[in-house]
């Protein structure tokens, strides 16, 4: 069927839109699976602790491995099942995390051959903030500091994923203003999202 991504740094709101992206179009009447990565599975349980500073020290070859490792896991897992069902897929993060976040510069190439296997989502939504509004979110929410996490840290990122969006050009991928409040925010991702559902059903 479909699969939609939401994309974005640390505190973008990808968890809050995905979720309510999910609620709008199941009330559309779309079978609906909404998902997230790293996923729910072994490999993504692991890198969850990771995150959140077990294990440490972990090098970016090791995560960057084991995120693609994990989105092999899930999609052999949960999403191709749900695709073959007839669900549209909604996933808090896809392969353009590891892009922006494992790979830098020096690493993307290697980072976009261990991931070749991924599929392409039909829809890539990239929820646009400011690194400094994302940690301010961060800090109000009470979220504990993750691997990530630090101001200079996001800074790259967000320009890691600048690059990331600007060379894979072949998908289609959306910008979406994040910093709006957050009814508008959803407004205008359900509305790309429709649309490309319509389209799919369409065809």
């Amino acid at each position: 069927m479909t699969l939609i991504a939401l994309e974005g740094i640390d505190g973008a709101g990808t968890t809050t839109q995905a979720r309510r992206l999910a609620g709008a179009l199941a009330t559309d009447g779309w079978p609906v699976h909404l998902t997230r990565q790293p996923s729910d599975g072994p490999i993504g349980r692991l890198l969850r602790d990771l995150l959140a500073g077990a294990h440490a020290p972990v090098d970016r070859v090791t995560m960057a491995l084991l995120f693609a490792a994990d989105r092999a896991d899930h999609l052999h897992r949960e999403v191709t099942p749900a695709l073959a069902r007839g669900a549209v897929v909604i996933s808090d993060r896809w392969y353009h995390s590891s892009l922006a976040y494992q790979g830098g510069a020096d690493a993307r190439d290697w980072v976009r051959t261990i991931n070749r296997h991924a599929r392409a989502p039909d829809l890539t939504i990239f929820l646009e903030v400011r690194p400094e509004v994302a940690a301010a979110r961060r800090a109000a929410a009470g979220r504990a500091e993750e691997l990530y996490d630090r101001l200079d840290t996001q800074r790259q990122i967000a320009a890691n994923y600048r690059d990331v969006l600007a060379e894979l050009d072949g998908e289609r991928i959306e910008i979406v203003d994040g910093e709006q409040p957050p009814d508008a925010v959803a407004a205008r991702v359900v509305e790309l999202a429709r649309a490309v559902c319509g389209r799919r059903r369409s065809a």
